[in-house]
């Protein structure tokens, strides 16, 4: 376990390593220039010249990112350029929020996901297979922010339930919670579906029900510990899935998150927030894999870390 887990945070290393490197030549060669955003249109050449020395800006590429990767080492994720303020602060005053969220959408789409794909396997062909199957097809579909607005629409100006928008109490939390989570509950509908029928087939099922087990017993201790290992391993990948839709999310719903303090950065050309939350988004997703695969031998043991 401990091998394991050393060469895996060894290869994550690695994978940030590449992705600040490839984030990092992608800002550098946009046409936005972030000296002229931070001057002003009415600034002077000069002006816009003297802020990229001040931001090194001008410096060849190679030497930017060699700056930018010792404060990395260093635990300095550099300091926005409008705000003037140190971006892990920004970051970290964002996370809980983000965070919340996430938990909340992976809870939704877990919910609806499994308890939709187990029973539309076992009532495999019927109306109700059949009708939950184009229900997970319209929510993996259908884009999120219309889903969003939708929600919005329906429960908090038609019906009242929710609040329209804001953040601090569970109503905040529920309806973004589930614009998220009906498109990951819609894959994982489809998933448990396949892999539940897959595992019905199999011998040692057959001869669980030989020995005369109940169905309840069959179905919750063999086949849906097994059935459920593809699902756990899609969890660690919805991560970053979750990192990129949170962005529309947060924007629709006012939710303060790393999201949107994302769009504003991307909006503003503000490059070391930008390459902040990537990094961080990078991290959750590297450690959110490791987690599900750190996981799997527990619910079948016949998996092997090596």
């Amino acid at each position: 376990m401990i091998s394991y887990v050393a060469r895996r945070l060894l290869q994550s290393v690695l994978i940030l390593v590449g992705i600040s490197v490839v984030t990092f030549v992608l800002l550098y060669l946009l046409p936005a220039d972030p000296a002229r955003q931070i001057a002003g249109r009415s600034a002077t050449a000069e002006t816009v010249a003297n802020i990229r020395t001040q931001l090194g800006l001008d410096l060849p590429f190679h030497e930017q990112y060699l700056r930018y990767a010792k404060g990395l080492l260093q635990g300095d994720l550099g300091r926005s350029y409008l705000q003037k303020t140190e971006v892990s602060t920004l970051i970290a005053s964002r996370l809980p929020a983000s965070l919340l969220l996430m938990a909340g959408a992976i809870t939704c789409e877990l919910v609806l996901g499994l308890a939709m794909g187990l029973i539309a396997a076992l009532k495999r062909g019927s109306a109700v297979d059949n009708g939950l199957m184009l229900a997970s097809f319209v929510g993996v579909s259908a884009p999120q922010f219309v889903i969003g607005i939708m929600m919005l629409y329906v429960f908090s100006v038609v019906l009242g339930w929710f609040p329209i928008g804001g953040y601090g109490t569970f109503s905040h939390l529920v309806l973004p919670s589930l614009t998220l989570g009906i498109l990951g509950a819609g894959w994982y509908a489809r998933m448990m579906r396949s892999s539940m029928i897959d595992v019905l087939r199999q011998d040692y099922i057959r001869t669980a029900r030989s020995k005369g087990l109940k169905g309840r017993t069959v179905l919750f201790r063999h086949a849906l510990p097994n059935a459920v290992l593809p699902v756990i391993a899609m969890i660690g990948i919805d991560i970053g899935l979750f990192m990129s839709g949170i962005v529309v999310v947060e924007s629709v719903f006012g939710w303060p998150g790393i999201g949107q303090l994302a769009w504003q950065a991307i909006q503003r050309v503000d490059i070391p927030i930008i390459m902040g939350v990537t990094l961080v988004s990078a991290c959750a997703i590297v450690i959110g894999n490791l987690v599900a695969d750190l996981i799997a031998p527990f619910i079948d043991p016949r998996i092997k870390l090596r």
